[in-house]
């Protein structure tokens, strides 16, 4: 669970956003008329989300109650549990994780492991951070959870103790699979957690590549180091869901926390983000990229 002075802001957060819900009616919250995102119709992928997450504060919201497909977003829950094993000492960061036939025939992306062999819980982190590993993911989860079925309900679990009412979790990967699925609001709670309860493990996230058995492993969010403040978080992909991310900022006094779920590209995925950080920060000064990507979905 969040410990005692995290769970206070968490708490804040769920509440703010149910306050404003209620106002509004569940509808979306509106920017200025200024910069105004054409908002698809109910049918399209797209969520999003921007909260300041020193506050709690909503500052930027469409659709980020709607039911969505979370692809690798999923594994944001998956580090959670494996965090919370770590500071538990159920394992340590040298702990070895075996790798079944079940986690060797994942699809791709993977670091492609054959059967029996092995992974260390610190290189496991980072292969599921910055390759966003489907392989490292689920013998993560049943190594954790004595089976990836058992893990997902873990998972669940978790979710609703962090207050994340809107989703189930059926792997530990993302990948596709009907039954799972997410909220943008959720995936903005889940974010915020995982910085709040493990402060001291939030770096793996920062992080764009990293060394495995002599070679350079490269990651794919391109926020990071695109944004002065932004420190990760998490993208994900598969067909059903689009682009999703959950990004961090955090410089100057400001702290962040940014979902787009739903976008027809990376790019355009990133854009958007950037395109919200700056309207978040400066509002006065946002310009018509805020405008973007989605008025051809109407």
């Amino acid at each position: 669970m969040p410990n005692s002075r995290s769970l206070p802001l968490i708490q804040r957060v769920l509440a703010a956003l149910g306050l404003l819900l209620l106002v509004a009616g569940c509808t979306t919250a509106m920017p200025p008329p200024e910069t105004v995102l054409a908002v698809p119709a109910p049918q399209q992928k797209y969520a999003a989300l921007v909260i300041d997450a020193r506050t709690g504060k909503q500052l930027f919201e469409v659709n980020s109650t709607a039911q969505r497909y979370p692809a690798s977003l999923t594994k944001m829950m998956t580090l959670y549990l494996l965090f919370e094993a770590l500071e538990s000492g159920r394992i340590s960061k040298e702990t070895q994780i075996p790798v079944s036939d079940h986690a060797a025939s994942q699809p791709p992306t993977k670091m492609r492991f054959r059967r029996g062999e092995t992974i260390d819980v610190d290189s496991a982190i980072r292969a599921i951070v910055v390759k966003s590993a489907n392989d490292v993911a689920v013998a993560v989860g049943e190594y954790l959870g004595g089976s990836e079925e058992q893990f997902a309900a873990q998972m669940t679990a978790k979710a609703r103790q962090l207050g994340m009412t809107g989703t189930v979790f059926r792997n530990a990967s993302g990948l596709p699979d009907d039954d799972q699925h997410t909220t943008a609001r959720d995936m903005a709670v889940l974010g915020m957690a995982l910085r709040q309860r493990f402060p001291q493990h939030f770096h793996y996230f920062s992080e764009s590549d990293f060394m495995f058995r002599g070679r350079l492993v490269r990651g794919h969010n391109d926020m990071l180091g695109r944004v002065r403040g932004v420190d990760g978080i998490k993208t994900g992909y598969i067909r059903a869901s689009g682009f999703n991310i959950v990004t961090s900022y955090n410089a100057d006094g400001r702290q962040l926390v940014v979902v787009v779920m739903g976008a027809d590209s990376a790019r355009q995925r990133n854009d958007h983000v950037e395109a919200l950080i700056q309207r978040s920060l400066s509002p006065q000064m946002a310009d018509s990229k805020t405008r973007l990507m989605y008025a051809d979905q109407q």
